[in-house]
């Protein structure tokens, strides 16, 4: 059922999908790209492609919300099994590899998925792996010639390790912010909260605009901020921002997380406030990164309108589904039979957090 949304924030006629509605567009998405003895997930439904390593992890993430969602045993179950397959086929997560690991940022958004994946089950390997992978980011490691992606002299992450990587870009630096607050979540450690509060600060200076709420995608040093928006760095923008709320009570970092949530609904979203999309290279993620963050908002927001405004996106591409029961990034449109699997898991991923 479509719903009236009005200036104020507020809704009418609200209706949500059903729990098993949710079970069900996991399991479909599963069915057609999960790989059912790799257990890997493919570009192309049927195919042996292997999807880019970055977005292994939020489709892990999908399967943890779920999980956290429903308690259920069987989302535990396909936790382990999407661990296990990403396990064998990255080298046991071995962050040292350098022909498996070629950026920094691919890194930082596993290690996000393993802190997440030991909140929920208290497995230490979990915690292990995000441990290891923040380490190897920040500091570096002896397999190539660099001395880690954060710059103690002027601040800030580095993209990558290459000459030509050099750029610092919101989609490592907002990441790391994030993965540093759910590893202080888990370990009180509180050398994790001073390094998302240093990298955090460095961002909002260059990436961020405090008027509008707009997140650039980078800045290369001696030039200034490229102001490309993409949904996934406003997402990791919300994410860090609300993290650092909650355990510093800083009503500024609550402020700039509204701030960035609002820039999306009023400057991104298109005239029926669905959510943008663009058509690059594995670009179909980055409203299924933006289901992760957003949520984190919801109870800081007495309206619900962030909530009622996902799902208002949800009822929009579940009316579109295929007769495989998957659906795209552009909620207005029906898949083609060549879908890709990260164009695929916008409202899946929306589903898993707004049911």
């Amino acid at each position: 059922m479509r719903y009236l949304f009005l200036s104020l924030g507020l809704w009418l006629n609200i209706s949500f999908l059903s729990a098993q509605d949710a079970n069900r567009a996991l399991q479909d998405f599963n069915q057609a790209f999960l790989h059912p003895t790799k257990n890997i997930y493919q570009v192309y439904p049927n195919s042996n492609q292997v999807a880019a390593i970055w977005t292994q992890a939020i489709y892990w993430d999908m399967a943890m919300n779920a999980y956290q969602r429903t308690k259920d045993p069987q989302h535990l179950a396909l936790m382990e099994r999407i661990y296990e397959g990403n396990y064998k086929h990255y080298d046991g997560f071995n962050w040292n590899n350098t022909e498996v690991w070629f950026i920094y940022d691919d890194i930082m958004w596993w290690v996000i998925s393993f802190a997440r994946a030991y909140e929920l089950t208290s497995d230490p390997k979990y915690l292990a792996h995000a441990v290891l992978g923040f380490e190897r980011v920040w500091s570096g490691t002896p397999k190539v010639e660099d001395k880690g992606s954060f710059d103690p002299e002027h601040g800030g992450m580095y993209w990558g390790w290459k000459p030509d990587q050099r750029g610092k870009a919101a989609c490592i630096n907002y990441p790391t912010a994030v993965a540093a607050m759910l590893l202080y979540q888990n370990t009180k450690d509180k050398s994790y909260l001073d390094k998302a509060e240093q990298v955090y600060s460095w961002s909002r200076e260059n990436l961020f605009d405090t008027k509008d709420g707009k997140v650039g995608d980078h800045r290369v040093p001696g030039h200034k901020t490229n102001w490309t928006t993409n949904l996934y760095n406003q997402a990791t923008c919300i994410g860090s921002a609300t993290l650092l709320y909650a355990h510093t009570k800083n009503k500024q970092y609550l402020s700039d997380a509204k701030l960035c949530a609002d820039y999306v609904l009023n400057n991104m979203a298109n005239d029926q406030k669905l959510l943008p999309y663009k058509n690059g290279i594995e670009q179909g993620i980055y409203a299924a990164i933006f289901a992760q963050y957003i949520p984190m908002l919801f109870k800081y927001d007495k309206t619900q309108g962030y909530k009622n405004w996902l799902n208002d996106n949800i009822q929009q591409a579940w009316k579109n589904r295929d007769d495989r029961g998957l659906m795209d990034k552009d909620f207005n449109r029906v898949p083609t039979k060549k879908t890709e699997v990260y164009d695929a898991s916008a409202a899946v991923a929306l589903l898993q957090v707004i049911n």
